[in-house]
């Protein structure tokens, strides 16, 4: 059975070669960086086979890596590592023309059928998938789907998927790890009560006898701690413990399911709003070389309102069931 650790194995590999690259650049901070979050990817199973154990030490290295990760990312500055010619990227535009989509079009695709299909993949009875993390099994067999189709279509040597990984994971730099961060941070509200907190405030200012009251201010309450916090990740633990499951599912019978998809949705409509979400709407900022710092958020509001309007009415109509 596929577990989503031999994923993670696969992704510290490729941090390690992005780490041995920065190296051989003499670029140690980042060099380091890549190591020690490689490490804390490849050991995660071992941390939480020992927590389970009872034995500490691995849980206190690993939190030892954080905090030398939040040591490291200040001295980390952001890196221009060259392309190909752009004669002869046109040149390969040119010849491969819409085809140049099908790699990232497989990944929403490749990891909707898993989610879908995946339990029917079985070898004398035994699910090849690990059920309880299917979707995410997709999404990490999807991407390496994609990462071979663009490889084979563009005809690139095979050290261009390592060289460009690193280009891009630079050029990110601790971006690139916001949203883990912010997911982590989620967990950590809600393990500390703010979502019971947010529960009895929000019970004394609504009327929780309204349904549509509830819809509105989970909805609303998921974009706005997005913006605060930026991302939908952070969120969502918090509001689906202060509002979704007390006062959607519980009091009003509402779909759990629903309530939760619809309410990340929701959140990632505050995601387009916010420049706190640096990793999607500062970082490219500069690697596109734009001049407003507000470009990308200017260019996504328009589409970031009507489809939260959108998303609240999909709330409503299809959670209450």
């Amino acid at each position: 059975m596929l577990h989503l650790d031999a994923l993670y194995q696969l992704l510290a590999m490729l941090l390690l070669g992005t780490a041995a690259l920065d190296a051989r650049a003499r670029r140690w901070t980042h060099a380091a960086f890549w190591t020690v979050l490689a490490l804390l990817f490849a050991g995660g199973h071992a941390v939480l086979a020992a927590q389970r154990s009872g034995d500490a030490r691995p849980a206190q290295i690993a939190g030892t890596g954080v905090l030398l990760l939040a040591l490291l990312a200040p001295r980390m500055s952001r890196a221009d590592h060259p392309e190909a010619a752009a004669r002869l990227r046109a040149l390969r535009a040119g010849r491969l023309g819409s085809r140049l989509l099908l790699p990232a079009l497989l990944i929403p695709g490749g990891t909707l059928t898993v989610a879908l299909a995946g339990s029917a993949l079985r070898w004398h009875g035994v699910p090849l998938l690990d059920p309880a993390q299917q979707t995410l099994l997709g999404l990490g067999l999807a991407s390496l789907l994609a990462l071979v189709a663009a490889w084979r279509m563009t005809r690139a040597p095979a050290i261009a998927v390592l060289q460009e990984s690193r280009r891009l994971i630079d050029a990110l730099g601790w971006a690139a790890l916001l949203p883990l961060v912010l997911a982590a941070l989620g967990g950590v509200f809600d393990a500390a009560g703010v979502g019971r907190l947010l529960a009895h405030y929000t019970g004394a200012l609504i009327p929780t006898a309204s349904y549509a009251a509830c819809v509105l201010a989970y909805a609303l309450g998921m974009v706005v701690f997005t913006v605060l916090m930026g991302n939908a990740f952070a969120a969502f633990p918090v509001l689906t413990a202060g509002i979704g499951l007390p006062l959607l599912v519980r009091l009003h019978g509402a779909d759990p399911a629903v309530v939760g998809s619809l309410g990340m949705l929701c959140g990632y409509c505050g995601t387009l709003l916010t420049p706190m979400a640096a990793n999607f709407n500062i970082v490219p900022v500069a690697l596109l070389e734009l001049k407003s710092p507000w470009a990308v958020i200017r260019a996504q509001w328009a589409t970031a309102l009507p489809l939260l309007a959108f998303n609240v009415a999909a709330l409503y109509l299809l959670a209450k069931r």
